[in-house]
Parts: C-alpha cells; sequence; structure tokens
C-alpha cells in the first residue's frame, strides 16, 4: 500500500517537472523569437548614450537683405566627462581649466559637484571658447583627461547701440526658464532668446539639434564603435526685419546722446522702419568674459539702459494729445471750430490756476485751427471741461489706443494708462474734479502713453481711421535654401468710426502747427512737407520738461504707402534743449532726401546743440 502511494508521488512530481520545464521551454522560445527584437531594441537603447550636436542658431537681416545684422561665429563649448578624470587628479583639472579658460573655479564645481564625479556624461563647463583655447586643450591632452569640445557657434551683433534693444540678446537657459519650456524641447545647457527679437521669435531662430549615439558599458563608459549614428542638427530660420539700417542709424543720430526714444513707422502697414532707445547696450559684450559683471553694471545704471523706453516706458501725453481733442471736438460737433476762445495766459478753477505758457502773456482770442497750432492750454481745457465732458473725452481717447497695448511683436510693451472717474474714486476714494478734467484734456495729470500709442493715434489721422498693428518682422526665410516660409500681412489693430471729414479737418489743423505754430522754425524743411504737434510734458521740476513731437510727411501725399509717422521723445532728465521737433526734422529730411546725419543737419543748418533759452515752448 506504502508503495503504491509513493509511486504515485513520484509520478506527480515528474508529471510536475516536465510541466515547469515545459512552460520554460516556451516562454524562452517565445522571448527569443517573437520578443527578440524588442529586448534588442532595448539593450541597444541602455548600451547607448546620445550627445547634443547643437543646430546653428538662425541669422537677422533688415528689411533690405543686404547684409546681417547677426551672424554666427565660429566658437566652442568644453565639456568634461568627471568619471574619466582620476578623483587624484580632479581639483588640479579642475584648477587648469579655470585659470585656462579664465572662469571661476567655483562655476565648475557648480556644474560638477562631487555626486556626480561617477558619471560618464558629458557636462558642458563653458561656451564661446575661441579655437586657439581649444588647440591649447589639445596640445596638452594628457593634462585635461576627460576634457573634450564641440562646435558651438557664438551670437555676433554686428550692430550695437539701438538696435540692441529691438534684436536683444541670448544666455543659457536658467532653471525658472527650464521649467516653464521643458515641454517644448528645450533642455539644460540651452542658448535661448533672452529679450527682444532673439526672445520673442526664439523658436524660428534656434533650430533643431542633432544627436549623435555612442555605445557604453554598464558604467557608462564609451565603447569603441567605428560607425557612430548621427541625427544631424537643422539650422534655424533666418529672420527679415521691417527695420531699415540707414533709418535706424539716422534716428539714432539724430536723438543723440540724450534719454528718450524715436520711432519711425509706416502707417499703411504698422511696419517699424526705426525704433530707437538710449541709453543702449552692446548685447556682445553680454556674452564676452565678464559679461556678468557688465549686465550688472547696466541693472545697477539709474538710466536704465535695458529698458526700450519706445514701448515700456510711459509719459504725460502732454499737448501730442491734442490731436485728439481736436478729433473728438470736430466729430462731436461739441463746439464752433469758428468760435474763438479767450486765452490770457491763465485761468482761475476753483482754488487752482491753470497756465497756457510760461513767460507768455496769452494768445488772446483763438479758434480751433489757432488753438492747436499755438498749443494753448486754455482753450482746450476750456472746451474739453465744458463742452465735451469727461466720458466723451474718455472713449475717444481710448478709440484712438491709448490705455492698451499696441501687440508689437516685442515683449514687455506698457499699455499706458487713461483715468476715469470710477478709478480715481476706488484708487483714491476721491471724487473727480473739474481740474481732473482740465488736466486731461491737455494731457496731464494722470494720464500716461507710450511712444508707440502717440505714433499709433497719428497713423489713425493719416489713414481715416485704422490703426495697424505694428510689427517688427517681415519675413521668416530657410536658412538653406532663402526660400520665404512666412510673410508679415498688415494686421487692422482698431477702426474707428470717426468720419473722414473729421479726419481731413485735422490733418489740415496739424499742418498749420508747422506753417504759423509752435513747430514752424524747428521744423522749417524744403524737402518735405510735415504736420504734426509738438509737446511739452510737466514732470514737477521748474527747468526742465519732457520734449515731444510727433508728425507725418509727406502732408501732400497722393499715395499712403509713402507716408511715415515720427515720433521723438526727450526725457526731462536730459538738459533742456526742446531737442524733440529738431531730432524729427533731421529723420525726416534724411529719410526723404536720402541722406546721412551728417549732410541733413548740415542741409538744415544746425548745429548737434540747439537750445531753446527763453523758456518752455509747447
Amino acid at each position: 500500500m506504502i508503495s503504491l502511494i509513493d509511486s504515485k508521488k513520484r509520478v506527480f512530481y515528474i508529471l510536475a517537472l516536465v510541466f515547469i520545464f515545459s512552460s520554460y521551454s516556451i516562454y524562452l522560445f517565445y522571448i527569443q523569437v517573437f520578443k527578440s527584437s524588442e529586448f534588442t531594441n532595448r539593450a541597444i537603447s541602455i548600451s547607448r548614450q546620445t550627445e547634443i550636436l547643437p543646430s546653428q542658431r538662425g541669422e537677422i537681416f533688415d528689411r533690405n537683405l543686404d547684409s546681417p545684422l547677426v551672424v554666427n561665429n565660429d566658437s566652442f563649448a568644453v565639456l568634461v566627462i568627471p568619471a574619466e578624470i582620476p578623483n587624484e587628479l580632479k581639483p588640479t583639472v579642475f584648477n587648469k581649466l579655470a585659470a585656462l579658460l579664465d572662469i571661476p573655479l567655483l562655476d565648475i564645481n557648480k556644474k560638477i559637484p562631487v555626486s556626480y564625479y561617477r558619471m560618464y556624461q558629458s557636462i558642458e563647463i563653458a561656451n564661446s571658447v575661441s579655437q586657439e583655447l581649444v588647440f591649447s586643450i589639445a596640445e596638452r591632452k594628457d593634462e585635461f583627461p576627460g576634457v573634450s569640445w564641440q562646435s558651438k557657434p557664438r551670437r555676433n551683433y554686428l550692430e550695437a547701440g539701438s538696435f540692441s534693444h529691438i534684436i536683444g540678446y541670448v544666455g543659457e537657459i536658467t532653471r525658472d526658464e527650464l521649467k516653464i519650456l521643458f515641454n517644448k524641447g528645450y533642455q539644460s545647457g540651452d542658448i535661448i532668446g533672452k529679450s527682444g527679437i532673439e526672445n520673442q521669435y526664439d523658436e524660428l531662430l534656434r533650430g533643431k539639434d542633432g544627436r549623435q549615439f555612442r555605445t557604453v558599458d554598464v558604467r557608462g563608459r564609451s565603447v569603441n564603435q567605428p560607425n557612430l549614428d548621427v541625427i544631424p542638427p537643422v539650422m534655424g530660420n533666418n529672420l527679415v526685419l521691417t527695420i531699415d539700417r540707414g533709418t535706424q542709424i539716422l534716428a539714432e543720430k539724430a536723438l543723440g546722446d540724450r534719454i528718450g526714444s524715436a520711432i519711425v513707422l509706416k502707417p499703411a502697414t504698422g511696419e517699424i522702419l526705426a525704433m530707437v532707445s538710449w541709453p543702449g547696450y552692446d548685447a556682445n559684450l553680454l556674452m564676452a568674459k565678464g559679461g556678468n559683471n557688465y549686465f550688472a553694471s547696466l541693472l545697477n545704471d539709474e538710466r536704465n539702459p535695458l529698458i526700450n523706453r519706445a514701448i515700456q516706458s510711459h509719459y504725460p501725453p502732454a499737448s501730442t494729445i491734442k490731436i485728439a481733442m481736436t478729433a473728438a471736438i470736430l466729430e462731436e460737433k461739441a463746439f464752433d471750430p469758428a468760435e474763438r476762445v479767450l486765452c490770457a495766459g491763465e485761468m482761475t478753477f476753483g482754488d487752482r490756476i491753470f497756465k497756457c505758457h510760461i513767460l507768455k502773456p496769452g494768445h488772446g482770442r483763438l479758434n480751433l485751427q489757432q488753438a492747436l497750432a499755438q498749443s494753448c492750454n486754455i482753450y482746450f481745457a476750456v472746451v474739453g471741461h465744458e463742452k465735451l465732458g469727461i466720458e466723451r473725452i474718455v472713449t475717444y481717447y481710448r478709440d484712438f489706443g491709448f490705455g492698451e497695448a499696441t501687440g508689437i511683436d516685442l515683449r514687455g510693451e506698457a499699455s499706458g494708462f487713461v483715468p476715469t472717474p470710477q478709478w480715481k474714486e476706488r484708487r483714491f476714494n476721491e471724487k473727480w474734479l473739474g481740474g481732473d478734467t482740465l488736466n486731461l484734456s491737455i494731457g496731464q495729470g494722470y494720464m500716461l502713453s507710450t511712444p508707440l500709442q502717440i505714433a499709433n493715434m497719428l497713423s489713425m489721422i493719416v489713414n481715416d481711421g485704422i490703426i495697424y498693428k505694428p510689427h517688427v518682422l517681415k519675413e521668416v526665410r530657410n536658412q538653406e535654401t532663402d526660400e520665404v516660409s512666412f510673410s508679415y500681412s498688415p494686421e487692422i489693430l482698431w477702426k474707428s468710426s470717426i468720419t473722414k471729414e473729421t479726419f481731413d479737418q485735422t490733418k489740415e489743423n496739424l499742418r498749420s502747427v508747422l506753417l504759423e505754430g509752435t513747430a514752424r522754425y524747428p521744423l522749417a524743411n524744403k524737402v518735405v512737407q510735415i504736420a504734426g504737434k509738438t509737446g511739452t510734458a510737466e514732470v514737477g521740476l521748474s527747468d526742465r520738461w519732457h520734449s515731444w513731437f510727433v508728425g507725418y510727411a509727406p502732408y501732400n501725399y497722393t499715395d499712403i504707402n509713402d507716408v511715415i509717422v515720427v515720433v521723438v521723445m526727450v526725457e526731462a532728465a536730459n538738459v533742456w534743449e526742446w531737442w524733440a521737433p529738431y531730432a524729427t526734422n533731421i529723420i525726416f529730411q534724411g529719410y526723404f532726401a536720402k541722406q546721412l546725419y551728417e549732410d541733413a543737419i548740415r542741409e538744415l543748418k544746425l548745429t548737434t546743440t540747439v537750445r531753446i533759452q527763453a523758456g518752455r515752448i509747447e
């Protein structure tokens, strides 16, 4: 009986063993035959490491495409594989690298902490390294185990100064930026645009990095491999800007070393031909040795050279706002434009005295055209307060684009500000007073606008009610084939319901500013007929003011595509010289006569500093 039971157990164990053996055999067969390709791919991926092959960033041109504004110079990045350096030699190698590359030893130690010492993956410790330094490392290769290099072109900005705020600059991606951009394919060590066009169109410019795959062992060490798998990098796109190099340089020299800005705009398309902000900076110095120190000096400069004053600073628009006020008075028929208002030089309103001009007894009796030509504060204050009213003034200011960003394709644009009674009550817990309306009617008080918004205001007048979105990108071109992949089409930003008759009358009144008004001397010009408006904004100083001029030419145009709008704004921080009208005239002269700055001022018989000694002129 016992032997029978033992016999059954032996049969059971044998069957179990046969079953287990068969199952494993079948499974092994399945893995080796049916799943072999999958596991082969896994094995390859585990034993291969990827090295980045940097793409070449696209170049940037002005609208003429004759020569680039930004190119790429040959440069190298120095890499270190920590595990290939013996531990006892690491301090020596790192010290030698820091001295040779002229970088702080602390920077190398930050990029290669002790926890990375066993890594066999390359770590970039320096970029923008010259070929001469790479040769020095190569010649002393035995002193630099684990050190290698690869080509990494460096950005070279051929035009600095006023071009810097438009083009911007590049730099290594930060941790905070990487958190935002990681899902878009950005990686640690990438060079990205930090400001201007470089930042706005970074994804178009940067191209696509290539990949080089190398086989490694379980510790990450390279295994000899005669033919490396390579995915070549894709070059970035070239960008063509709306900027005209000659006009930009002309506007830069016309503004001179004065804190302020200048804009040249084509109202028919919204294209920016020139955008100057002074002071500027040299983007090349930001990427050179000591770039961090240079950047720190820019941050500490009280003149704020990193700010693009044309779009990122806002000011009281002063008398330039009388352009919008003139259109509002005509359109609303709030006051007969032929009727006259007495200007005695000042007026009393409540417990305040509002003055028209410093050192002037007043204009006497003026109609609308004369009031705009002479920039009479009393006329516009009285008509604005008594005839238009705050609600209609605010409505027309907003209709001209004030209080909202223009949407220009440059980051950091300020939106300006149009105050309202509701805002004042919420902000200060105070009621809106008549004096607030008087101030708003002449572009003072709480109102703020950017130079670009002032340009758009006049563009609406010139275009009979249309504002085109301002932009600095014209085309995107393939770097290899030069084919145009994108061309910017004019985009309507705003269309007003104001009648053409109002715009035509406003243009005539603006021409009178040049014929018989405040700008007849500084904007005397034989080459082209100009129309526009001066402005002098109070800033609480007794001896200086912001100086404005906004104008367009030719006044007698037959083709809107021939017209340009020019805005110059000179801040009160400068020595008072009422320079904005003179700078504007230089720009118009140089542009339409096709002259360089030096020829333009010679033709206009101007010196580089024309000072107005008789006080403030509006």
